[in-house]
């Protein structure tokens, strides 16, 4: 009898801790937002720690003036500022913090700006993930769809 209740108990354990876990990879997928010529798609995916990474994976225009590849020309890094804007890392290391239904815990890129800010990201709805950037109690709202 007690290797049942053991059983039955370390199911329900891994059941429970799974339910957790699909609510956080909610979030994987690939998602547009801006528009026009400013529309780009973003590729969520999780790491091998069990937190997760945004990328740009498509822009509307991704080519310069000059016919070239944009480029991620403000970069911080300048070791990645020869990185295609189309495969540039946005944020890595978010984590989903269950008791906020949100997922924090990382800096998102701004690479028109080419800065980093603290960042949140919550769904409004099933299809719409808000990303929020903060620096200095300042912050901006960007939605994006969830295709």
């Amino acid at each position: 009898m007690k290797k049942i209740m053991f059983a039955l108990c370390a199911l329900l354990v891994s059941v429970f801790a799974n339910a957790q876990n699909d609510k956080a990879d909610n979030i994987i997928g690939t998602y547009a937002a801006g528009v026009g010529k400013d529309a780009y798609k973003v590729q969520i995916t999780k790491l091998s720690d069990g937190t997760y990474q945004g990328a740009i994976c498509w822009l509307a225009e991704n080519k310069d003036t000059d016919g070239k590849i944009k480029l991620d020309k403000k970069n911080p890094n300048k070791a990645l500022r020869n990185t295609p804007m189309e495969k540039t890392v946005l944020f890595s290391g978010l984590a989903y913090d269950k008791e906020k239904q949100n997922w924090s815990g990382a800096k998102i890129y701004d690479p028109d700006r080419g800065i980093s800010v603290k960042m949140t990201a919550k769904f409004e709805n099933a299809g719409t993930l808000v990303i929020r950037g903060t620096v200095l109690g300042i912050g901006e709202s960007v939605s994006w769809k969830k295709e």
